[in-house]
C-alpha cells in the first residue's frame, strides 16, 4: 500500500511551485474538462481516426474511480479532441497532463510523444511524476482536429488523469530552434568508448524520451553512467550555418560527441568511480558549438552524450534539445534576462 505524508506533499508541492515560476507558460488549448473514456487495451486506440464516439465520458482531471470505474485496476485509454486556431510552427509546446496514476503513454494524432513508468510485465509506477511532455510541431495539425490519446495502466487504489492543469502550453521565454531533436532516442547503461563512435551498432538499446529523466521511465534509483544516441539528417537549408547543439539540462555531468567528435563537455568525468564536482552542474544548461564541416548535409549524423548521475534523478531531462544557428543562440543569451524566483521550501522552512 502507498502512504502519503503530509509533510512530502508540501515539500513536493512547495518544489514544484517554485520550479513553475522560473518559466513563463502560456496556455494554448485548455484540456480540462470531459473526456473519451475506455476501459481495456488496444493498440489501435492512438489512431487519430478511429471512431470513439460510442466511448463512455469521464471528467479530467479526477481518479476514474470517482467518475463511476469504482474498483477498477489494470489498463484504460483517455481521448480527448482539440483545435487550434494559431500557427504553432517553431513555438515550445508542452503537453501538461499532471499526475497520472501509475503508467502512461501519450500519443497526439497517433505520434507517441512521451512515457512515464513501466508497464507489465516489468511493471514500475511512476504515480508521484509529474507529466509535462514536449510536443514537436511538426506532429499538431494548426488548420483542423487533433487527437491526444492517454493509454494508463494503474495497479491499485486510484488510477487515470489524477490532478494537475491539463492544457497545451508553450514556453514564450524559451529559446526557439531551427531543428528540433526531442524525442525518443536510443539508451544503454554503463561505459564504453566505443559508444560515441559514429559507425557504433545501437539496433539493440533501448528506447528513451528526451528531454526526460531516465528514473520516471523505468530507471528509477540508477546512478552511474549511462549513454545516449541520436541519429539524425541535417536539412539543406542548415548546412552552411554556424549551428550550437543544445541538450537543455543534464543530472549531473556529461560529455557530448558529434559524429565521433567530443564537441563539449560539462563536469569532470575522470577517475573510478567518480568523486564528481558538486557545483551544481544540474543547473546549467548545456549548448556546445559545432566545428564547421562535422556535420554531413542530407546524410545520417550521429550525436552520442556520456552522462554520469551520483545523485537522485539522472540524464538529459529538461529542454530544449535541438540545433539552433550560433548567431541566434548567442542573441538569446545576450538578452536573457533570469526570472525572479520565489523562495525555496527550505528558505521558508528555515525562516
Amino acid at each position: 500500500m502507498r502512504s502519503y505524508s503530509i509533510l512530502f506533499i508540501l515539500i513536493y508541492v512547495l518544489l514544484n511551485n517554485n520550479s513553475a515560476n522560473a518559466q513563463r507558460w502560456e496556455r494554448i488549448v485548455n484540456l480540462k474538462g470531459v473526456w473519451k473514456f475506455s476501459i481495456g487495451d488496444d493498440e489501435n486506440w492512438s489512431k487519430p481516426k478511429l471512431d470513439d464516439r460510442d466511448w463512455e465520458t469521464v471528467k479530467a482531471p479526477s481518479a476514474w474511480e470517482e467518475e463511476g470505474f469504482h474498483g477498477y485496476n489494470g489498463y484504460a485509454w483517455y481521448r480527448k479532441h482539440f483545435l487550434l486556431r494559431e500557427d504553432l510552427k517553431g513555438k515550445n509546446l508542452i503537453l501538461c497532463l499532471g499526475r497520472i496514476d501509475d503508467v502512461d503513454q501519450v500519443f497526439i494524432n497517433g505520434n507517441l510523444i512521451g512515457a512515464s513508468g513501466t508497464f507489465p510485465p516489468r511493471y514500475k509506477t511512476a504515480y508521484n511524476v509529474w507529466r509535462e511532455y514536449p510536443v514537436p510541431d511538426r506532429f499538431l495539425n494548426s488548420s483542423g482536429e487533433n487527437i491526444v490519446a492517454v493509454r494508463i495502466y494503474d495497479a491499485e487504489l486510484s488510477g487515470g488523469l489524477i490532478e494537475g492543469d491539463l492544457g497545451l502550453f508553450e514556453q514564450v521565454d524559451a529559446m526557439h530552434l531551427d531543428m528540433n531533436l526531442a524525442g525518443q532516442w536510443k539508451f544503454a547503461l554503463g561505459d564504453d568508448p566505443n559508444f560515441k563512435n559514429q559507425k557504433f551498432a545501437d539496433s539493440s538499446w533501448n528506447k528513451l524520451f528526451v528531454p526526460g529523466s531516465w528514473d520516471s521511465q523505468g530507471y528509477s534509483d540508477y546512478d552511474g553512467f549511462a549513454w545516449y544516441r541520436f541519429t539524425f539528417t541535417l536539412p539543406g537549408d542548415l548546412a552552411d550555418k554556424k549551428l550550437v547543439l543544445v541538450l537543455g539540462k543534464i543530472d549531473d555531468i556529461d560529455e557530448a560527441y558529434l559524429n565521433g567528435k567530443l564537441i563539449g563537455s560539462t563536469g569532470i568525468m575522470d577517475g573510478d568511480p567518480i568523486d564528481y564536482d558538486k557545483k551544481g552542474e544540474y543547473q546549467l544548461s548545456r549548448g556546445y558549438y559545432i566545428p564547421s564541416g562535422l556535420m554531413q548535409p542530407d546524410k545520417d549524423n550521429v550525436i552520442a552524450v556520456r552522462v554520469y548521475d551520483g545523485f537522485r534523478i539522472g540524464g538529459i531531462y529538461q529542454g530544449p534539445v535541438g540545433l539552433i544557428e550560433q548567431s541566434k543562440y548567442t542573441k538569446f543569451w545576450r538578452n536573457y534576462k533570469p526570472p525572479r524566483m520565489k523562495k525555496s521550501f527550505w528558505d521558508l522552512f528555515f525562516e
